[in-house]
């Protein structure tokens, strides 16, 4: 008996040791399933969303299915730059025309100016993903250095272009969200505008550079989407006729008279002297007599982006009702 009191001892000392296993082991499984049932389908959802998305997705392109990133880290934007920084993509290297946009200055500091003949530099500059317009020459080429969506551009509206760079971007329902809502407050605006000006008055919108004057249709940037579009306002009857199809005309001197609608936006650049607005023939078209001449800076209006379109649709709130 002697002998067998020892193992005795130790068999009670595993059942007892086990027992203690389970009953913890019951405590973690009760735990968890707390914790599991803590975890709602929205908490779960909410935390999903909050993860950078992994791997590659299938962008459907214009050229055909292109495998880009699906949370991209490092983007050469050489065509809708404006409309990526407004989605906060990380852009490695930019167009020279984005560039000049002082809407943009400080969200592109230190990110380098490249073109699409810039080959050897975009391979330095690493991407992951090159956006480019169709017309460019080196779409091939840039595929070569990482996955490449082409867009030509006009063949979407201004809107719908955001929502699809949105895609790009694993960004789609941010994209949309704010379309929706731009949509409605531009809409909105333009009601209170023609309440105030008529519903049948009329608005050019003109460009001067060094050498010419130019009017524009409804879907040519300098805020011609905003007001025409969004806003419901019209346009002369000239101006529907000569820039509508084209999206642009160009005019000269004698004639701006004959394309001014009772409101001119004059999108102007300061380098320009902009002389011929010290002449007669300017200073007695009806609308700028009136006041009625909301100038815009060209280099910051040249886009159709959500930030260029909500500083635009700030001056136009302004121009209009104060």
């Amino acid at each position: 008996m002697k002998k067998f009191i020892p193992a005795i001892f130790l068999l009670a000392l595993v059942l007892v040791l086990g027992a203690c296993g389970n009953n913890a082991n019951k405590t973690n499984n009760a735990n968890n399933g707390a914790a599991e049932a803590t975890a709602t389908p929205e908490a779960t959802e909410l935390a999903a969303a909050e993860q950078p998305a992994t791997g590659t997705v299938t962008y459907q392109a214009e050229s055909g299915p292109v495998e880009i990133p699906a949370n991209p880290q490092r983007i050469v934007a050489l065509a809708y730059a404006p409309n990526m920084i407004s989605l906060g993509a990380n852009i490695v290297g930019v167009d020279q025309w984005t560039n000049m946009s002082p809407l943009f200055t400080d969200k592109l500091k230190g990110v380098e100016v490249v073109s699409d003949e810039d080959l050897e530099k975009i391979i330095e500059l690493d991407p992951d993903l090159i956006v480019v317009g169709t017309e460019s020459k080196n779409v091939e080429k840039l595929s070569e250095i990482a996955p490449t969506v082409a867009f030509t551009w006009g063949k979407l509206d201004y809107l719908n272009q955001q929502v699809e760079i949105g895609k790009i971007l694993g960004k789609e329902q941010e994209a949309t969200t704010w379309v929706n809502d731009f949509k409605s407050r531009a809409a909105a605006l333009g009601d209170e505008v023609k309440a105030k000006i008529g519903e049948n008055a009329t608005v050019s919108v003109l460009e001067t550079d060094a050498k010419s004057f130019y009017v524009f249709g409804d879907h040519w940037a300098r805020g011609t989407e905003v007001l025409y579009q969004a806003m419901g306002l019209k346009m002369p009857e000239k101006v529907t006729k000569d820039a509508q199809g084209p999206g642009y005309y160009t005019l000269s001197q004698e004639i701006i008279p004959d394309y001014s609608g009772d409101w001119i936006v004059l999108s102007r650049s300061a380098a320009n002297d902009n002389a011929f607005m010290n002449t007669d023939t300017w200073k007695n078209i009806p609308a700028v007599k009136n006041g009625h001449v909301i100038e815009i800076d060209t280099e910051a209006s040249t886009y159709s982006d959500p930030t260029t379109l909500e500083s635009l649709l700030t001056i136009f709130k302004d121009g209009f009702l104060k």
